[in-house]
C-alpha cells in the first residue's frame, strides 16, 4: 500500500491488451502497479478482435476494464469512441481525481474540452517518436496540440527527440515530462542453470545455435528486412547463428519471401508467430542477443524487456534506442539501414561469449537500477499527486 494519498485515475487509451504494443503493455503495467500500491484505475479503450467480446472486465493482471465500442468499424469507430469518451468523461466526474489520455485520436480532441470543463487535471501520454509533427498535419491533431499548450496540460514524452520536437511545437519546457516505461525485473530475469537449455530442447532450437532474437510487430517500420538481411550476411560467415523471430504482423509473409530469397537455410530461422505474453521471457532467456533496427522508436518496451533478462544487443542508433544502449556498454549501435554493419556488430557479439555476457551484465543493471517498475511509478505517482493537489 502507498503511503501517498490514493489516487482515482481515468486511464482512456485507444486500444488495450490482448492488443501487445509498447503502449498498450505501459499501459496494462502501470495500471496494475498503482492499483497494487493502493491507487484506483479504470481503464476506458476501444474494442474489436482481440478484444474480448464484453463490456466490462478484470483483465489479467487485476486492471478494470471498460470497453465503450465493440461493434463499429473503421472510422465510425474512431467517431463512436470519441463520442463515448467524453460521455464517460463527464458521467464518471465524481469517480475520479485525473484524466490520463495515453496516446492520441479523435478520442483525445473529444474528451480534452469535458475534461477542462469539468475543472479534471489532465495529462496525456505522446505514444512515439514523430508523434506531434503527424498530430499538427491533421485538422483534430492541431485542435489537439493548441488546446494542451493553452491550457499547459502535461505532455509525457519517451526520449530526447520527443522533447525536441515537443518544444518546437511550442509546447514550454515546463509541460514537457521524460517518462519511461516500465519493467518488471523479476519477470523478465536472466536464465537459471539448465533453463534456456530446456526451453530450447522443448521447441526445437539447436543447442549450440547462437540466437539472435527480435520481440516485436512483424511490420516494416519496425527494421525487420534490414534485420534479416543483415543475418544473411552473418549467417555467410558463422555456421552457428540463428535467428528468432518472435511475433506476428502485416509482412511475415513477405519476411519469409525474404528469407528464401537470402538463400538462408531455413532451419537457421524461426518464425514462432504469435505467442502468449507469458512465454516472451523464456524465449529472451533462451536467446543470446537481443537485435532491433527500426528507423524510428517511442521507447523500446521489448529491448528493455531484453535488457532485463540480461541479453546484449544489436540496435539502430536512433534516439529511443541510443537512451537505453550505450555503443560498447550494453550492446552495439549500427545505422538502421546499414545490412553490412548489422551483419558486423552481429558476428562480434556472436564470436565472443565474454563480450555477450559482460555487456549483458551491463544491460540488465541498468534496465533494473532506471526502469523497473517500482521507480518508475514512482514518478507517475508523484506527478498524478501534484496534479490533484493542484485543483
Amino acid at each position: 500500500m502507498s503511503e501517498k494519498k490514493p489516487l482515482r485515475v481515468l486511464l482512456i487509451c485507444d486500444s488495450y491488451p490482448p492488443v501487445m504494443g509498447g503502449s498498450e503493455i505501459e499501459a496494462q503495467r502501470v495500471g496494475a502497479a498503482m492499483i497494487r500500491r493502493g491507487h484506483e484505475v479504470h481503464v476506458l479503450c476501444a474494442g474489436g478482435p482481440p478484444m474480448p467480446a464484453v463490456r466490462h472486465w478484470v483483465d489479467t493482471m487485476g486492471v478494470p476494464v471498460s470497453i465503450l465500442t465493440r461493434r463499429s468499424r473503421g472510422r465510425w469507430k474512431d467517431f463512436n469512441f470519441a463520442w463515448e469518451v467524453a460521455f464517460a468523461i463527464w458521467r464518471r466526474r465524481r469517480r475520479y481525481d485525473v484524466v490520463y489520455f495515453l496516446m492520441q485520436g479523435l478520442h483525445l480532441a473529444a474528451g480534452l474540452p469535458v475534461a477542462r470543463v469539468l475543472g479534471k487535471p489532465i495529462v496525456m501520454k505522446i505514444a512515439g517518436s514523430g508523434v506531434i509533427p503527424l498530430m499538427r498535419g491533421s485538422r483534430a491533431g492541431r485542435k489537439e496540440l493548441d488546446w494542451m499548450r493553452k491550457w499547459r496540460v502535461p505532455i509525457m514524452v519517451l526520449n530526447e527527440g520527443m522533447i525536441d520536437e515537443a518544444l518546437a511545437d511550442g509546447f514550454i519546457r515546463e509541460q514537457i515530462i521524460w517518462m519511461p516505461n516500465p519493467v518488471d525485473p523479476e519477470e523478465f530475469r536472466p536464465a537459471r542453470p539448465g533453463e534456456a537449455e530446456a526451453w530450447r530442447a522443448s521447441h526445437g532450437i539447436p543447442e549450440n545455435a547462437r540466437v539472435v532474437v527480435y520481440v516485436g510487430r512483424l511490420s516494416r517500420e519496425k527494421g525487420v528486412p534490414s534485420l534479416i538481411g543483415g543475418f544473411a550476411r552473418a549467417a555467410c560467415r558463422n555456421t552457428d547463428i540463428f535467428l528468432l523471430l518472435v511475433g506476428d504482423g502485416p509482412i511475415r509473409g513477405q519476411l519469409e519471401a525474404l528469407v528464401r530469397e537470402r538463400k538462408i537455410d531455413l532451419a537457421r530461422v524461426r518464425f514462432t508467430g504469435m505467442v502468449p505474453a507469458a512465454d516472451i521471457p523464456a524465449w529472451l532467456r533462451a536467446s543470446d542477443i537481443y537485435s532491433l533496427t527500426s528507423p524510428s522508436e517511442g521507447f523500446p518496451c521489448a529491448l528493455l524487456e531484453a535488457m532485463a533478462a540480461g541479453l546484449p544487443s544489436v540496435v539502430s542508433a536512433i534516439p529511443a534506442n541510443l537512451q537505453l544502449v550505450d555503443d560498447g556498454v550494453h550492446g552495439l549501435t549500427v545505422p538502421f539501414d546499414d545490412e553490412s554493419l548489422i551483419a558486423e556488430a552481429l558476428l562480434k557479439l556472436v564470436d565472443d561469449p565474454r563480450r555477450r555476457l559482460e555487456m549483458g551484465r551491463e544491460a540488465r543493471q541498468r534496465a533494473v537500477g532506471k526502469y523497473s517498475t517500482g521507480s518508475v511509478i514512482e514518478r507517475y505517482e508523484t506527478l498524478f499527486s501534484a496534479m490533484s493537489r493542484g485543483h
